[in-house]
């Protein structure tokens, strides 16, 4: 027995459980017969459930918050249909016992609401029907409509003002979350109240056809089965009918008066009795001039004056104690202002902040402001966080924080990029065109405002949007400012990695390293080589775009150079070598090999008679003329190249090839610059010049 009893009350702890009973007794009931001290308990639970519903519709501060009740209507308008066709049963077949034949609770109602006058209770039940159909249903209907109307058409407003929040900083992505799950779930709770008003409704109509043939069925039957005679066939079915009739329809008007309020609380944002309290009350001269209206009432004659005298001392006493209540809050309000010290003026910024500088720095004209913002595409700020992370594992290096700020002074569309507060690039954009550019060089001929590419100077015309698809089908390259601006980035920063590398970054990227590599920091720093020697090396290596991200072989080239030389430019070759294969690898076209300029045998012997001095005092002393004549001849060979669309590599000896690229770096300087010792064994080449 105990058993059964604990399996039990497992049972009803399980909500799902007991739902789905209590629909399958509610089924049940509609068409087995009930005791009529089981209808008695049905009936109270049923007002009960009502009154339940009514009050959790009072408190609530949003409709949202209850949003099972078009759930709850359905399943309290079947609980009454369950109700009134047992009830109709009880009183079909025990009517002519007498008003106690369909239970307690219906002869009560029967006596007391209709003073044992059938006329009284028709009357009061049509009233009821009246309130709740014409007026309580209809209204909750009509709201419900246009509520759901205009949440529906308003969600993609209230959606976009929510992604302008989260894209502003204003709020977090989990509070963009929980408000776009409320904005759903309201749009979804008037949606369904729309249809949910129908029951309320429907339960009306088919409480006042249920009475109707209950009192016509019922008479029928006490006169012609039972053999009552007319007049208490009449009393006895009229009053029993008459009371199910209000047992189920003072439940009814109750949930639709709870529907009515649930709906005409869109627009508040607290419970309803604070809502109400505080603006019926937030204006004491309205409650002044009702009480003076109230004694002029009563002063007409043959008018009852003590009730409204009453109502009049009611208002007039409130508006006197509100307007008491608002002039001493204005006061004290007044007196704390007045005692509060006066505000210390700011302090004074530290004239340090004034030393600080910014490592990059992007400031757009005010036109280009939309771009970081952008409810479509990807935004600037986000293709400027991709950019990090890419230039991290192309290069091994952390590129510093980007501050973006407006800068007024600057024409609408233009931007500048600065390193270290000394500008570095800048450009001109039109913020809702898209730049063409051809990539064999050929003239575009498309319409639109022709310009030059702000990068890499190509030339470039603006085109419209709709024109995309056309310049896409012509093979042309297709840009949006948003990327014009993070490809100039990207270039003006890769020119200045080795300015970016600072002495902390350096301590940073080796702090990162994996455990075992520690131990080779250690034997390195400081007793080989200084930290700020191996920055001085990255520094090398980033200024003619070598990637840093193998630090392991980086430092252990630094840790065998270091043990016979302290010259930075030698170690770096010597590090340069040990990374022979991935520079070997970055220089192989997509033909797969990698294609070589070499420099004479006359050239290289020019460059080494040059060099005078010894170890760090070492330098190029070469006749200006000479030089020039050398500058010259390196621009029309690369040059020539550059027109078939090539991008060779300059190939000379170890001893010189530092030296070369010094010179090469200032009018040429992405053009790779390789020593023999830094081609891979197994890197395939291929000799297309010699200069």
């Amino acid at each position: 027995m105990g058993a059964v009893l604990n399996k039990l009350v497992s049972a009803l702890k399980r909500g799902d459980l007991v739902l789905a009973l209590g629909v399958v007794v509610l089924l049940v009931v509609l068409i087995l017969p009930m005791p009529t001290w089981l209808l008695d308990i049905s009936l109270a639970f049923s007002l009960t459930f009502a009154v339940m519903v009514l009050m959790t519709a009072i408190f609530i501060e949003k409709p949202s918050e209850f949003s099972t009740f078009p759930t709850v209507l359905l399943i309290a308008t079947l609980i009454r249909l369950a109700l009134n066709m047992a009830s109709s049963r009880l009183i079909l077949a025990h009517g002519h016992e007498g008003t106690a034949g369909a239970g307690h609770v219906i002869q009560a109602f029967a006596e007391f609401v209709m003073g044992g006058n059938f006329v009284i209770g028709i009357i009061v039940f049509a009233i009821l029907v009246i309130v709740n159909f014409v007026v309580i249903t209809k209204g909750s209907t009509r709201i419900a409509e246009v509520a759901a109307r205009f949440t529906l058409d308003a969600m993609p407003g209230k959606q976009m003002a929510i992604d302008a929040d989260l894209s502003s900083g204003l709020i977090d992505e989990p509070t963009a979350r929980q408000r776009r799950r409320e904005l759903e779930g309201e749009s979804s709770f008037f949606g369904a109240m729309d249809g949910a008003s129908k029951f309320v409704r429907g339960d009306a109509v088919a409480g006042l056809m249920i009475t109707g043939i209950n009192v016509i069925a019922g008479m029928i039957i006490g006169m012609v089965q039972q053999g009552l005679p007319f007049s208490q066939a009449a009393d006895y079915y009229t009053k029993l009918t008459v009371g199910d009739g209000l047992v189920t329809q003072i439940p009814a008007l109750i949930v639709s008066t709870a529907a009515g309020m649930l709906v005409t609380k869109a627009g508040m944002q607290e419970a309803t009795e604070k809502a109400l309290f505080n603006q019926l009350t937030n204006y004491p001269k309205v409650l002044g001039l009702t009480s003076a209206l109230l004694v002029a009432i009563s002063l007409l004659p043959d008018m009852p004056m003590l009730p409204f005298l009453l109502l009049a001392l009611l208002t007039g006493g409130s508006a006197y104690w509100l307007d008491r209540v608002e002039r001493e809050r204005v006061a004290a309000a007044a007196a704390a202002e007045a005692a509060a010290p006066t505000e210390a003026p700011p302090p004074e910024e530290p004239i340090a902040t004034a030393l600080k500088i910014d490592n990059v720095r992007l400031e757009l004209g005010y036109g280009l402001l939309s771009m970081i913002n952008s409810p479509k595409g990807q935004r600037l700020t986000d293709q400027i966080k991709a950019l990090r992370r890419a230039l991290a594992s192309e290069m091994g290096f952390v590129m510093p924080s980007v501050r973006i700020q407006d800068n007024m002074q600057l024409p609408a569309n233009n931007y500048v990029v600065f390193i270290k507060e000394v500008e570095a690039g800048r450009g001109d954009l039109r913020p809702n065109l898209l730049l063409v550019m051809d990539p064999r060089g050929e003239d575009i001929t498309l319409p639109g405002e022709k310009t030059r590419e702000p990068t890499f100077g190509l030339p470039a015309v603006w085109i419209e949007p709709p024109h995309r698809e056309e310049a896409l089908f012509r093979g042309y390259t297709v840009v949006d400012p948003a990327t014009i601006i993070t490809t100039h980035l990207t270039e003006v920063i890769k020119d200045h990695m080795s300015e970016l590398l600072t002495y902390a970054e350096t301590q940073k990227l080796l702090d990162e390293m994996d455990k075992p590599s520690q131990k080779l920091i250690a034997d390195l720093i400081p007793g080989m080589i200084a930290l700020g020697g191996v920055q001085r090396v990255l520094q090398n290596l980033l200024q003619e775009r070598v990637c840093i991200r193998d630090l392991n072989t980086i430092l252990e080239g630094v840790a065998e150079a270091s043990s016979h030389t302290r010259n930075i430019m030698v170690i770096t070759e010597h590090v340069r070598t040990r990374l022979a294969r991935q520079i070997s690898d970055a220089n192989t076209g997509p033909q797969g090999f990698i294609p070589l300029v070499t420099l004479s045998p006359e050239w290289e012997q020019a460059f080494a008679d040059a060099l005078q001095g010894q170890g760090e005092e070492r330098q190029l002393i070469m006749a200006p003329s000479r030089l020039q004549d050398f500058i010259n001849k390196t621009r029309q060979t690369f040059e020539r190249f550059a027109m078939q669309g090539e991008a060779p590599v300059l190939l000379c000896s170890p001893a010189v090839r530092p030296y070369v690229r010094s010179i090469i770096e200032r009018f040429r300087p992405t053009t790779v610059v390789m020593a023999q010792s830094e081609v891979h064994a197994k890197a395939k080449i291929k000799t297309v010049g010699q200069l």
